[in-house]
């Protein structure tokens, strides 16, 4: 897949230093996420050899965010929980820190709900961010999602703390109505 300014790719076993320099192994990251900073490089090497193992099932959908005027790998992004009885879906992503507030994850979020309503015909996508990180939230709405509510204690991180997040949602009526209004 790709924007104006990023392609989405299946990660591979060779990015697993790029993810482990530029985001797993950053503390200011893994404050938003519920896994700890990776403190070698191998706990990398392991995750990228399993998400790269589980790209043959169908319903697997994970993306590096590559920025495509340089190359680099800047982050990640997924579509999770996909229930085939509801059609709905969840999705997370995480970008290093010297890319943070440059609009890569409003772009990679966009990209991905379309490919979600298009190419998969989901009827919803939900994401959820902790209370400490509105800047996801910002994200979420400016991709088109809509603050859905408040729940406490939705997830609990590395640290052992529990977290309450702000849940988002978007339908894919809503998607093809803020997409048709733009064109």
């Amino acid at each position: 897949m790709e924007t104006e300014r990023l392609k989405l790719r299946r990660l591979k076993r060779s990015d697993s230093q790029a993810i482990f320099d530029r985001w797993l192994s950053d503390e200011r990251v893994a404050e938003n996420r519920v896994s700890a900073a990776h403190r070698t490089v191998s706990e990398t090497n392991a995750r990228v050899a399993d998400i790269a193992a589980r790209y043959e099932r169908k319903d697997f959908c994970w993306w590096g965010i590559e920025l495509k005027a340089t190359g680099e790998l800047v982050g990640e992004i997924d579509l999770y929980d996909w229930d085939l009885t509801t059609g709905n879906s969840s999705v997370s992503y995480s970008l290093g820190y010297a890319w943070w507030n440059k609009g890569y994850a409003t772009e990679a979020l966009k990209a991905v709900m379309e490919f979600g309503f298009s190419e998969m015909n989901l009827h919803k996508i939900s994401a959820a961010h902790n209370t400490d990180n509105p800047a996801s939230g910002k994200v979420m709405k400016k991709a088109g999602m809509k603050q859905e509510g408040i729940v406490r204690h939705m997830i609990r991180n590395a640290k052992g703390q529990y977290k309450d997040c702000v849940l988002y949602g978007i339908l894919q009526e809503d998607f093809l109505k803020m997409n048709f209004q733009k064109d």
